[in-house]
């Protein structure tokens, strides 16, 4: 099933199970600022929501707004009884600490999954766990690389992976290229969220029966969006770039909100 599939029959699930519901599930999205891919990413949650009846009501504040006024604002939406959860579009202006926002937003309600006490995982990382369960990749005793260590992909990725029993290395930059060519080489699992271009070619030897999951999003000199991998590797699966990953990602923003109604209940 492709990705695209796979996200069409989820919403239409969820769909499905919204409508039974005795209240419309509220999703608050805070943005600060106007930053474009901000705004891309925001339309494209609010276009998701919208398809399978959520109410995401968005709140823009300007950049000038006070770190304390913004933090206000997210107390006032963790009280909510009508919000069922809550994101902060990110990049927000320097003034204002995004730890502290992490520290705010009620772990029952950040269903973004940043912070270490949130309820739920963090979007890419489910999401990709969701779509390979559902391909029917067996995560026990199998070998899987996760190249980079971010908060929000690298390690959580690797949490992810641990509890289904994989056995798990993570690669990053201070890795030598002759240990990254090996670990690579024996992995059934690779999950690439570097960000440069075409790193992983063919000169990278992989199983014929790996699967290669690419969550690198780079814009070349062609003006179009490539991943971490070159395309169409000799192994059994390979997400595509675009209309790949993002989608996972963004279908498991709404699995989690999801969550939290079914909490609530």
């Amino acid at each position: 099933m492709t990705i695209k599939e796979y996200v069409a029959a989820r919403k239409a699930v969820l769909k499905e199970e919204i409508a039974s519901l005795p209240k419309v599930p509220t999703l608050s999205i805070i943005t600060v600022g106007h930053n474009p891919a901000s705004e891309a990413y925001v339309r494209g949650k609010k276009k998701d929501a919208a398809e399978i009846g959520i109410n995401a009501v968005q709140t823009l504040f300007e950049e000038n707004i006070t770190e304390e006024e913004l933090l206000s604002f997210i107390r006032k939406q963790n009280d909510d009884p009508a919000v069922d959860g809550i994101i902060v579009q990110l990049p927000v202006p320097k003034h204002i600490s995004v730890e502290k926002i992490n520290l705010t937003v009620s772990p029952a309600k950040d269903v973004d999954g940043f912070t270490a006490l949130s309820q739920f995982d963090p979007c890419t990382p489910k999401g990709i766990i969701n779509y390979l369960t559902a391909e029917g990749f067996p995560f026990r005793g199998k070998n899987a690389v996760v190249l980079g260590r971010s908060e929000i992909v690298g390690k959580p990725m690797a949490r992810l992976l641990l509890e289904r029993d994989c056995n798990v290395v993570q690669l990053h930059s201070k890795t030598t290229e002759e240990d990254k060519r090996f670990y690579m080489k024996h992995a059934d699992l690779i999950v690439s969220a570097i960000g440069r271009m075409f790193l992983w070619d063919a000169s990278y030897e992989f199983k014929p029966t790996a699967y290669l999951v690419d969550v690198g999003i780079n814009r070349g000199e062609d003006g179009h969006l490539h991943g971490d991998f070159v395309p169409n590797l000799p192994v059994a699966l390979q997400t595509p770039v675009p209309g790949g990953v993002g989608l996972l990602t963004r279908l498991a923003l709404l699995e989690n909100l999801m969550e939290a109604v079914r909490k609530e209940k």
